[in-house]
């Protein structure tokens, strides 16, 4: 039996709508990163360089909307923090993302001329 692809072109597709999701720069290294285990803020901060709090803060809104990942607030009593999780569904991803990572490592040549790959120190 042929696998069935779905026609992304069209708007109404799920794929279509996934993709898009997944297309923001951040949303796909916020799962990579949360992959990990629970994360307060500023952890995830410091584990994306470039991104800004807003961005941060944005992305995961939007990522606890569309149910990828869960805000806790830890601590009943002051000082009280706030972590990060991947939930049942974000945890799905590991896979795919797993996937996507391998598929790079062995393409990054291809994909990256000269670029240095895992494992391989610079300049050889």
């Amino acid at each position: 039996m042929d696998p069935v692809i779905p026609d992304v072109l069209e708007e109404t597709c799920a794929t279509r709508q996934a993709l898009e999701r997944f297309a923001a720069k951040w949303r796909v290294l916020l799962l990579y990163a949360l992959l990990a285990g629970p994360q307060r803020h500023a952890e995830l901060r410091r584990r994306l360089p470039g991104i800004t709090q807003k961005v941060l803060t944005e992305t995961l809104r939007g990522m606890e909307a569309d149910g990828m990942v869960e805000r806790r607030v830890v601590k009943d009593s002051p000082p009280r923090h706030v972590e990060y999780a991947l939930t049942d569904l974000g945890r799905t991803l590991r896979e795919p993302l797993a996937a996507i990572c391998a598929w790079a490592a062995r393409s990054g040549q291809a994909l990256h001329p000269g670029a240095v790959q895992p494992g391989e120190p610079p300049g050889e």
